[in-house]
Parts: C-alpha cells; structure tokens; sequence
C-alpha cells in the first residue's frame, strides 16, 4: 500500500517519507482515519496530499529519523 524511502539530511534532520496511494472508492472520512491510525502509532505526520483527475489520493507522509550519538569516551 506505500513505500518508504530516506532522504539525506538537511539541515540536521533526517527525514524517512512514505508514499501512499487511496483509490477514489474510499471516502473522504475514511482515508482520514486510515491516516488518523498511521500518524498515532507509526509516528507518521502528513507532509502532501495530491488528489488526481480520477480521484485517487496520493499522500506523502513523513517522520524524524532519530539517530543516538555514540558517546566519544571510552569507559
């Protein structure tokens, strides 16, 4: 149903996207939904939505890469 990809970073913040694609059987209601559960439990934030000439939704969803530094010292 979508497909994730990373980008390099930008100014300090990584960013992983994910492509999805409603077709225009499903109502507005529930693609918001359906986004409403991404957002809550993957941590995904909404970044575009386009919708085409046949009605399908095509939403690019984005979340933080969050990346832990390794500490310099040696223990």
């Amino acid at each position: 149903m979508g497909r994730a990809e990373r980008r390099a970073p930008g100014r300090g913040v990584e960013w992983e996207f994910e492509h999805v694609t409603y077709s225009r059987e499903h109502p507005r209601g529930v693609v918001t939904k359906l986004l409403v559960e991404r957002a809550e439990h993957g941590g995904w934030e909404l970044d575009r939505v386009r919708i085409g000439a046949d009605g399908t939704r095509r939403v690019v969803l984005r979340r933080k890469i969050i990346r832990q530094l390794r500490p310099t010292w040696v223990a």
